[in-house]
């Protein structure tokens, strides 16, 4: 029986882990980026907890009237206020892009002059694209005076600002609540201008807008993003281990 050549001399057989020091160092940095992003979120996490049980707690209280001074804002968002006064129609804007049961529409905003002089900003809730025109929601557009009760909200972007889509004042359209150009395309008098407030449902004869159910609603995502971190943190480390189990015939090119 013939027996199989021997292996050329220093050959060696299997695979051996060979690791580079380029792809090491890499690796390593970026491991260590992602696994502190993870712990990070982690972080945010009990943030957002606590923030949304303060929030809730502060939305729970039962509606009271908007403060006479608003000097100092701190602590006031999400707080249900009741308020009386007029609704000027005429000068109603629009935020855009607004869904409700996965169909997407608009939140009319309307100027509202409170019976002890000030204005205010009443996001007064969702309409279909095709009730944009007020003639087709005629029974909504409440006349003389009127209780109003709601939520306090902050105006401005709450988001990065390279992703802060533009307003469209000409058309009365906004993505978001930037107060100083909204009150002052709305003309009101001695207005609140850091605060707009979000209003809840309105019953009958109002069907339309429809107000938003009172609450937070604060998105919490953040055990997810940790989650996805620490996920790409393994997956990378498990390909780079992968990788450099070579051949042992194979030389590495430490670079």
């Amino acid at each position: 029986m013939t027996e199989p050549p021997p292996e050329a001399a220093g050959s060696e057989t299997g695979r051996h882990f060979r690791p580079t020091f380029g792809a090491t160092l890499t690796t390593l940095v970026a491991v260590a980026v992602l696994v502190s992003l993870g712990f990070w979120q982690l972080e945010r996490l009990d943030w957002k907890r606590d923030l949304i049980d303060r929030l809730e707690a502060l939305a729970a209280l039962p509606p009271q009237p908007l403060p006479a001074d608003l000097s100092d804002v701190t602590g006031l968002e999400f707080l249900p206020v009741k308020v009386e006064g007029r609704f000027l129609h005429d000068r109603e804007m629009y935020f855009a892009s607004r869904t409700k049961d996965k169909r997407v529409g608009l939140h009319v905003v309307t100027p509202f002059l409170l019976s002890d002089g000030r204005g205010l900003l009443v996001d007064r809730g969702w309409v279909a694209m095709d009730r944009r025109d007020p003639a087709t929601r005629a029974e909504g557009q409440l006349e003389g005076l009127v209780e109003v009760t709601g939520q306090l909200r902050f105006g401005g972007w709450k988001g990065m600002d390279l992703f802060r889509p533009a307003n469209d004042p000409a058309k009365r359209l906004y993505n978001w609540a930037d107060l100083p150009v909204m009150l002052d395309q709305a003309g009101l008098e001695r207005p609140v201008d850091q605060l707009y407030l979000q209003a809840g449902p309105a019953g009958p004869p109002a069907p339309a807008p429809v107000g938003r159910l009172s609450g937070v609603g604060l998105a919490n995502n953040h055990l997810e993003y940790a989650l996805t971190w620490f996920a790409l943190a393994v997956i990378l480390a498990v390909i780079y281990v992968i990788y450099h189990f070579r051949p042992a015939t194979q030389k590495s090119n430490d670079k």
